[in-house]
């Protein structure tokens, strides 16, 4: 069995050499299958904001354009081929041991490894991109109120605010100056680069502002909402690393029970991972562990302000 999975792993290797199969063609043909091909219909409905777009994809790309902002971008492409390797790796293992239901578990347990990490990574920026958005739209919101001027109060603070908004800023500095004077699409173009609901909020609030001056009083409110999302997940922290830390004790206690079988009963043991049924088991723990773990990650997550 050893030896046909060394052969298989240098059949693969060949093939991937012949094919001339590289990191960037492989990320570019998994983004491509995963890609949602939507309809006419589909696109007008998510321009209305009436449809969202598909999770993985949105989840993908969130997570490539965040790695491009922070000089990284060369990660997302090892990322995507560390996974589908490990994919098939977890299947691999499944089989050398015997038990084809855990497929399904090992191999996307594994396949997400490499994403796990660098979200781990990546909260830290997106934790610092949210303190920066919070300074930089309260000292941009208090020069508007001063000058009664957006190009101007964007463009006397830029030299202050830190990337990845520093760019984002500039370019709507640039586009409201050199490109066209009309003020209201270039911060409707602000609007679409940052996938934050406070943001948006704040942007169309500018937009209204420019037919109607009297209604700069309500920026410093939304900014707040920045610092009210703040505080709460401060002080939700500690409770949501002990849900955590919960949970993976009891997925600990259940990996356990394994080891822990062979020293009560071999029998039992034996039943467990030689037998069908106990494949089977086996196999329905994994997908539970899989899937309650989605849910755990998405419940303990730190909250975000939804418009």
């Amino acid at each position: 069995m050893v030896l046909q999975v060394i052969a298989s792993v240098f059949i693969v290797i060949a093939i991937a050499i012949f094919f001339g199969l590289t990191p960037q063609r492989i990320t570019d043909d998994l983004l491509s299958i995963i890609k949602p091909n939507d309809t006419m219909k589909d696109k007008a409905k998510n321009i209305r904001g009436n449809k969202k777009r598909h999770g993985i994809y949105k989840f993908l790309m969130r997570m490539k354009g965040a790695l491009d902002a922070t000089g990284k971008s060369r990660q997302f492409t090892i990322a995507m081929t560390s996974s589908l390797i490990l994919f098939a790796a977890g299947a691999v293992v499944c089989i050398m041991i015997g038990n084809l239901f855990l497929i399904p578990a090992v191999s996307v347990a594994l396949a997400l490894l490499p994403f796990m990490y660098i979200s781990s990574t990546l909260s830290y920026y997106d934790k610092n991109t949210k303190l920066e958005m919070e300074t930089a739209l309260s000292i941009i919101t208090t020069s508007y109120e001063r000058c009664d001027d957006i190009v101007s109060a964007v463009r006397e603070n830029i030299p202050i605010i830190k990337p990845p908004l520093r760019e984002i800023f500039m370019a709507f500095e640039g586009e409201a100056t050199a490109v066209s004077s009309n003020i209201q699409r270039a911060l409707y173009n602000l609007r679409e680069k940052v996938d934050d609901d406070i943001f948006r909020e704040w942007v169309d609030t500018l937009i209204r502002c420019q037919d109607d001056r009297t209604l700069k009083d309500t920026l410093q409110p939304v900014v707040q909402k920045l610092a009210d999302v703040r505080i709460v997940n401060s002080e939700l922290k500690t409770m949501l690393a002990s849900a955590r830390n919960e949970y993976w004790m009891m997925v600990l206690l259940v990996v356990g029970n394994v080891p822990l079988l062979y020293l009560l009963n071999k029998d039992w043991f034996h039943t467990l991972l030689y037998t069908t049924p106990g494949k089977i088991v086996c196999g329905i723990c994994g997908i539970v562990i899989l899937i309650t773990a989605m849910f755990m990650k998405k419940f303990t997550k730190p909250i975000e302000y939804k418009g």
